[in-house]
């Protein structure tokens, strides 16, 4: 059981190699046969015990050689350089699953599939997003760049908005979904895709899980 009390308000900005849409959310088996991800946090409010994550950002890069089920990942947790060492110790702890209760949030769940974490890296962080408007930027200069924008119908070229809600959620509530472009310079975890997803959401959890925003 959790022994520390923490709550985050954040602005979810999460990108994969998948189509439009990404399989994980209705229970499929991903497009191309493996999982790789790069997400980006900005935390609007929160607190970790007494230490304070008010504007912490940071970012987590991902590898799966199948479906994330079936395990073997991999991840490396990229922290904003202007937090402290406590704010460092707290991010790491949630981006590992620890301090939650079990499968409560998608990084608890996704501690069960992992197999290797990276040592955290300390990194100046640029993270954007107009959710309503459906675009993002993720940027950690030297390692990962990353953008999100509306999918497009394919003969008007009008933005094609697509709302997913998930009730029962352990990322997110309601997102907005999206396109996106991403591409690692110099990452353990070497990432590159054009034109996949991305879903856009703001994000409330505790220890016992997601909560309406």
């Amino acid at each position: 059981m959790p022994n520390i009390d923490w709550r985050i308000e954040a602005i979810d900005v999460t990108t994969c190699n998948c189509d439009f849409s990404c399989p994980c959310q209705f229970n499929a088996l991903p497009t191309h046969g493996d999982c790789r991800a790069a997400v980006g946090f900005l935390i609007e409010k929160g607190h970790f015990g007494e230490t304070s994550l008010d504007g912490v950002k940071f970012v987590v890069l991902a590898a799966w050689p199948r479906a994330i089920h079936e395990g073997e990942g991999e991840a490396q947790l990229i922290i904003d350089e202007a937090t402290d060492e406590a704010q460092r110790e707290a991010v790491t702890k949630l981006a590992l699953g620890e301090e939650t209760e079990p499968g409560a949030t998608i990084f608890n769940v996704f501690s069960n599939v992992i197999d290797t974490y990276y040592e955290p890296i300390i990194r100046p962080i640029e993270i954007e997003a107009d959710i309503e408007a459906r675009t993002a930027r993720i940027s950690v200069p030297g390692i990962v760049e990353g953008t999100g924008a509306p999918i497009r119908n394919p003969v008007t070229g009008d933005p094609h908005r697509v709302r997913v809600v998930l009730p029962h959620g352990f990322e997110y509530r309601e997102a907005e979904y999206a396109s996106s472009t991403v591409k690692t310079q110099e990452a353990r975890i070497p990432l590159e895709w054009a034109n996949a997803h991305a879903h856009l959401a703001r994000v409330v959890w505790t220890p016992q899980g997601v909560v309406a925003a």
